[in-house]
């Protein structure tokens, strides 16, 4: 049986691109614990190939983005190709019929907004067990079928970079390194993640805290280095992300973050591409991949 062959057993293709001598590719599966469909996608640099295994950052997106968001506009590839680190990149959310969604159909809740989390609330907890799917069931699928060992990292980006934070924070042994781009960072306390809590978890706050980065670094005692990078002109800054409440509990913790504050930078994947290369190198050296590129 060839590679290819070996990778498409139990999983659909649905593209594949050349791209910087390795391969970009979509594929969905069926996932148990999300009782639905789901599609990913993977950039398998050119290291990756037969009797060859390299390792894997897992990108989680923000509000509303799928899958093709991340791979298509943050530039990230030919890093990766030139580091040998494949990138999985997941949907934000379940998704099909039967699966729940905001009656408002608002952007902040429901499909594309999961936050990553293990629903308990009804209608929710028939399919929105995110956290689940990206600590357990998506690992196990990418390492069954592709050509990857089982050394991660995980990188995200607002709604995503509070998903990333949380299972790294609270699965250190799993994860190498996190990094983040404008995270949600005390979601207990701001509107996206109160709305958002009491849908999926209900009003028990004890289990918010289990979904709460600032809350998580209080009560660690193993520790993840972590990367987080901010926009100072990102419109959310104030309101939604409360970095300054990451900030605050690293210190009081001792906790190993390196917050970068950057002048004129927004939201958007403009502020992501201007400084994915260095998100790559610093989970390149805590993997102790050799660094061909110059350090910034």
């Amino acid at each position: 049986m060839t590679v290819e062959m070996e990778i498409e057993a139990g999983i659909e293709s649905v593209s594949a691109n050349k791209v910087f001598d390795g391969w970009h590719k979509q594929y969905t599966h069926h996932s148990v614990v999300l009782n639905c469909s789901m599609r990913f996608a993977i950039y398998l640099p050119p290291q990756a190939k037969e009797g060859v295994s390299v390792p894997v950052m897992y990108w989680l997106s923000g509000l509303s983005c799928t899958d093709e968001n991340f791979m298509q506009k943050a530039g990230a590839l030919r890093v990766a190709a030139q580091l040998g680190i494949a990138i999985v990149a997941p949907d934000t959310s379940p998704r099909g019929d039967g699966v729940a969604d905001d009656p408002a159909q608002s952007y902040d809740l429901g499909l594309g907004a999961s936050f990553y989390v293990n629903a308990t609330q009804e209608p929710w907890n028939k399919h929105y067990q995110m956290y689940d799917y990206i600590v357990s069931e998506l690992p196990a699928v990418i390492e069954t079928h592709f050509p990857v060992t089982s050394q991660r990292v995980i990188s995200g980006h607002s709604m995503g970079g509070h998903g990333a934070m949380v299972v790294a924070l609270r699965n250190p042994e799993r994860y190498t390194s996190v990094t983040a781009f404008s995270p949600i960072c005390n979601p207990i306390n701001c509107p996206w993640g109160i709305k958002a809590f009491n849908a999926y978890l209900g009003g028990d706050v004890d289990q918010w805290r289990r979904y709460d980065a600032c809350e998580l670094i209080a009560a660690s005692d193993q520790t993840v280095p972590m990367l987080v990078e901010q926009g100072a002109d990102d419109n959310f800054l104030h309101e939604q992300l409360n970095p300054q409440a990451l900030v605050a509990a690293a210190k009081n913790a001792n906790y190993p973050l390196t917050y970068n504050r950057v002048d004129g930078y927004d939201h958007s994947y403009y502020f992501i591409s201007s400084f994915i290369e260095q998100h790559l190198l610093f989970h390149a050296r805590h993997l102790g991949v050799v660094d061909p590129l110059p350090a910034n």
